[in-house]
C-alpha cells in the first residue's frame, strides 16, 4: 500500500471515529459504485451524510477548490445509486459533507462542514 493510500485510509479512519463519537453509525467507506465512491456514509436518526474527506497540509485551501463541481456531480451520483439499492434508506434526509484534516506539528486537525453542497445546485 503506497503512502498516500495509507494516509488517506488513516484519514476516513479518523473522520469515521469522529461521527461514533456525536452519534453516528458508520454505515459504509470506501462505498464504490461504476460512477465513483463515497468516503464515508454514516447516518445518524433519520439523516445520512455522505462524507467526501480531504487530507490537506494547506489550511488555506477552501473547500469549494477541493471539491469541485464535477467531484459533486460524482458523490451525488453514487448517493443516488446508494438509495436506490437500499430501500430502507428511502425516507430520510440526505446530506453532504466534507471532511478536511490539517497535517499540524502538533498532530491532525479536522475542519467538518456539513451541507458542503446540495444535490440542488
Amino acid at each position: 500500500m503506497s503512502y498516500k493510500i495509507e494516509k488517506g485510509k488513516n484519514g476516513e479512519s479518523y473522520v469515521a471515529d469522529y461521527l461514533k463519537k456525536y452519534g453516528y453509525t458508520i454505515l459504509y467507506q470506501n462505498y464504490r459504485t461504476m460512477t465513483g465512491e463515497v468516503d464515508i456514509i454514516a447516518k445518524k436518526g433519520d439523516t445520512v451524510a455522505f462524507v467526501e474527506v480531504k487530507l490537506r497540509k494547506n489550511p488555506l485551501i477552501d473547500p469549494a477548490e477541493v471539491i469541485n463541481w464535477s467531484k459533486q456531480k460524482k458523490i451525488i451520483s453514487v448517493a443516488k445509486q446508494f438509495l436506490s439499492k437500499h430501500t430502507n434508506y428511502q425516507d430520510i434526509i440526505c446530506r453532504f459533507d466534507v471532511a478536511l484534516i490539517e497535517e499540524c506539528n502538533d498532530g491532525l486537525r479536522l475542519r467538518y462542514i456539513a451541507h458542503a453542497f446540495s444535490a440542488f445546485e
